[in-house]
């Protein structure tokens, strides 16, 4: 017995122009058409350094500033793409904000600490995003190397696990995320 929906008939479909941005690639309106339909899938990041017996000793923030001039504290983020693989999603949003040289240690098999679904609704959960339901895969992640943020990162500044885990710092979290870290936090056994 089949349980998917049939894929509709080619021949009743508009002929569609192949994309320039490549075919796991969404252009900014399709994006946004998207983004009102249905759920999103991201992968997030809590970027962190260990001692020599696997505990946590620093978590890495980073600081971005935002289209109103604001400056907001985050953690690494983004899509994954069609035809990517969770893997390397997490791989490539990682050197994407922290450099190719962060040498971050991803498992054989990812499995993430939490499953964070944000909502355009705040009352919904305690994940945030105005612009669209999105699902986002939560991981912890050691980095060994240096880290050089890019993008729109203007820095990355690491932080002990209390210092992170603080009202301060977490208000300063945009979307939820500082209930991210937290429960990042304490996942690994790293809050007091």
């Amino acid at each position: 017995m089949a349980v998917r929906t049939p894929d509709p008939d080619p021949e009743d479909q508009p002929a569609a122009e192949e994309p320039v941005y490549g075919p796991a690639w969404l252009s900014d309106i399709e994006l946004e058409q998207i983004r009102h339909r249905m759920p999103i899938l991201y992968v997030e990041a809590v970027p962190v350094r260990v001692d020599g017996l696997g505990r946590v000793i620093d978590v890495g923030l980073l600081l971005r500033a935002t289209p109103l001039g604001e400056f907001i504290r985050t953690i690494v983020s983004g899509r994954v793409m069609y035809g990517e693989t969770v893997r390397d999603a997490l791989f490539r949003h990682l050197e994407k904000d922290l450099g190719p040289m962060a040498f971050p240690l991803l498992p054989a098999s990812p499995v993430p600490f939490t499953v964070a679904e944000y909502f355009p609704m705040p009352t919904e959960s305690p994940y945030f995003d105005a612009r669209q339901h999105a699902v986002s895969l939560a991981f912890v992640v050691p980095v060994t190397g240096t880290t050089e943020p890019r993008q729109d990162a203007l820095e990355l500044t690491w932080l002990t696990p209390a210092e992170a885990a603080s009202d301060a710092v977490c208000n300063e979290l945009e979307g939820g995320r500082g209930a991210l870290v937290r429960a990042a936090l304490a996942s690994v056994g790293a809050l007091a």
